[in-house]
């Protein structure tokens, strides 16, 4: 997977430029949940559009050329993958994991490796293409280079891996209900899911 984002990480990251509106609202929908002034790690940080935009500091990716434009952005962006992340226990009081869960081989073992080095009482924040929405059968169908490889997961899906895990405490946010290249200004945020193309789903690790 990471030959793909190798190959067009140039085109992975004029998306976000082009779908402005849409990158703005699943910022909003991230910052609900993003503890604040807290050490934070994001696996799969890709260029670092997300951790520059949410002041999240580290990040790992597989991908070089994608964290050679990370670390331009500002981000101690390293390379390594989620089902082994080279840190120690408890570490960090925040993992995030945006838009990389449907393209990880292991899910279950990415979402352990981030129980593990979540300090106690820390929070994972999981941003996803929900499986179910009008956008997730709208990227399933139309499989771009990167979607075709891609195996989306529902909310439901990934909050029952999440309890598998050991987290609990469970917020959800939502937003996009138009398709994102049809977006012409920022669309605020919703509690739940079911509605919104881009869902985040935060999860406690707590004692």
């Amino acid at each position: 997977m990471s030959d793909v984002f190798d190959r067009y990480y140039k085109k992975y990251d004029a998306w976000y430029d082009k779908h402005k509106f849409a990158f703005l609202s699943e910022l909003e929908a991230i910052k609900k949940v993003l503890p604040r002034n807290k050490k934070g790690l994001e696996i799969g940080v890709g260029t670092g559009r997300f951790a520059a935009e949410l002041g999240i500091t580290t990040g790992i990716d597989p991908s070089r050329n994608m964290l050679e434009i990370a670390q331009k952005r500002g981000v101690n962006a390293r390379l390594g993958f989620g089902e082994n992340i080279s840190f120690l226990n408890e570490v960090f009081d925040y993992v995030a994991v945006i838009i990389t869960l449907c393209f990880v081989k292991d899910p279950q073992k990415v979402l352990k490796e981030a129980f593990r080095v979540l300090k106690r009482n820390g929070r994972i924040i999981i941003g996803i293409v929900d499986k179910e929405s009008f956008l997730g059968k709208f990227c399933q169908r139309k499989k771009s280079a990167f979607y075709k490889q891609a195996k989306f997961l529902s909310t439901k899906e990934v909050t029952d891996l999440l309890k598998e895990t050991g987290f609990g405490s469970f917020s959800y946010y939502q937003t996009i209900s138009i398709l994102p290249d049809k977006m012409d200004s920022l669309e605020k945020p919703r509690k739940g899911f079911g509605k919104g193309g881009f869902v985040v789903i935060s999860a406690g690790k707590d004692f």
